[in-house]
């Protein structure tokens, strides 16, 4: 007996395979002291190089962003400017996919440190005993946007060069989703 899976269904799957990923390896971070606040390092942000390989990366980030954010000292404030600076670098990370470097998506990891370092460097800038100041803002994005940039450089082009490597982006995502084929 044959059995046929719709694209939607895959689409569902990965999504959430991909959100449920995020949501562990926040929690993991979080454990560490890492999720939060003016210093993040969040294991799950390695996961914003997805886009690159899948659309369904796009609703699986942003849905694993805004279930982290749950748990945030910041509250409503995070789960709405931090799933929104998700969701936009989701975006723009897979318009992007095309443009490689060696073979790796590396232009598609820009968006997630850009985004980030902007709004959650505003919305960390917003929450200053001082209040709002553009020398606030100026440290906490760039304290946020290095910390995106470590992870995405330690652990999130790697994981792509595996994927990419190891034929598991053409095996799990199917070449036809990032548009390589």
């Amino acid at each position: 007996m044959k059995t046929t899976v719709s694209r939607r269904t895959v689409f569902l799957v990965q999504g959430a395979m991909i959100a449920a990923f995020y949501v562990v390896l926040t929690i993991l971070s979080s454990a560490m002291g890492l999720a939060y606040g003016p210093v993040q390092f969040r294991l799950s942000e390695a996961l914003t190089i997805l886009p690159a390989f899948t659309p369904a990366a796009i609703p699986g980030l942003a849905i694993g962003c805004l279930l982290s954010n749950l748990g945030s000292p910041f509250g409503v404030v995070d789960i709405v400017c931090g799933t929104g600076a998700s969701l936009l670098a989701a975006v723009m990370s897979y318009q992007l996919r095309r443009f490689r470097l060696g073979g790796l998506p590396v232009l598609s990891a820009v968006p997630p440190v850009l985004c980030n370092a902007v709004v959650v460097g505003a919305e960390l800038a917003f929450f200053l005993p001082s209040g709002f100041s553009m020398a606030g803002f100026l440290a906490a994005a760039l304290s946020v946007g290095a910390g995106q940039l470590v992870i995405l450089a330690v652990l999130g082009l790697p994981l792509a060069a595996v994927l990419e490597k190891t034929g598991a982006a053409q095996k799990f995502f199917g070449a036809s989703s990032y548009g390589l084929k």
